[in-house]
């Protein structure tokens, strides 16, 4: 073998090994990341890495780590296998993501978070404050227009509790069915799904034009403060429900 195929298939090596094990605290330092996203404590490679802390608009999410598919490439798409914090952490998922041309896809999605987390800085009218967390759950998603082709999951809030200037709303437990309708998300809820006597269909779709068609009736798990505040939604249809309807932007949001 001649000098110069030596070279060749010397210097064709070594760009592998570089591919292979090209470091992820060298690429995170050359990404231009958008000034609300700070990353730090990056170790490992491109490939295989993680890194200790990631903030966006203030938002902290610990323990980040990812396993990229490199074959996926050869197809034109990016797929990478995520993990996010533990169960000792505030805000926690994991999930198989994939990007490509047609958008973006995602199976077995996790995510957990605290209500404070999802809602940042947002000023919500009325003052009012929310607690409780948020698991989300996601079987399968395929991107489209506006937003979905295909979804498929579930949407819990855990614990919820409601403060307002109007009173006190401990909302408890809500479950929530996640489906892609003409290309839009769509949640719905009933009375096995929750003990607020609350039963609809919330849409959202282009623009983030947010639309809810749903209706609630007296409980007695139902908070006081939400019961005697039912009659100022309309009129009780015969079978007990008040209508609750809305068009528009998330408020505050």
């Amino acid at each position: 073998m001649s000098l110069i195929k030596k070279i060749i298939i010397g210097v064709f090596i070594y760009l592998i090994f570089m591919v292979v094990y090209i470091p992820a605290n060298w690429v995170v330092g050359i990404a231009p990341l958008p000034n609300n996203i700070k990353v730090s404590g990056v170790s490992g490679t491109l490939w295989r890495g993680s890194a200790e802390l990631v903030s966006i608009d203030r938002r902290l999410i610990e323990q980040v780590n990812w396993d990229l598919n490199p074959w996926a490439l050869f197809i034109g798409s990016v797929n990478v296998d995520l993990q996010i914090g533990s169960r000792a952490t505030p805000v926690s998922g994991q999930g198989d993501i994939s990007w490509s041309l047609s958008g973006i896809s995602a199976d077995n999605l996790r995510f957990e978070a605290p209500n404070q987390f999802l809602l940042g800085n947002a000023r919500l009218p009325f003052r009012t404050k929310v607690a409780g967390d948020v698991s989300l759950i996601v079987e399968r998603l395929e991107q489209g227009e506006p937003w979905c082709e295909q979804l498929s999951g579930k949407l819990f809030l855990n614990r919820i509790d409601v403060n307002n200037q109007f009173g006190k709303y401990p909302l408890g437990d809500i479950a929530l069915g996640l489906s892609c309708v003409d290309g839009m998300v769509q949640l719905n809820t009933d009375d096995s799904m929750n003990k607020m006597g609350i039963e609809g269909i919330a849409t959202l779709g282009e623009s983030n034009r947010f639309s809810v068609s749903a209706k609630i009736k007296p409980t007695p798990e139902q908070p006081e403060d939400l019961t005697q505040a039912l009659s100022f939604l309309g009129k009780q249809d015969s079978q007990g429900y008040y209508p609750i309807n809305y068009n528009g932007v998330i408020p505050g949001l």
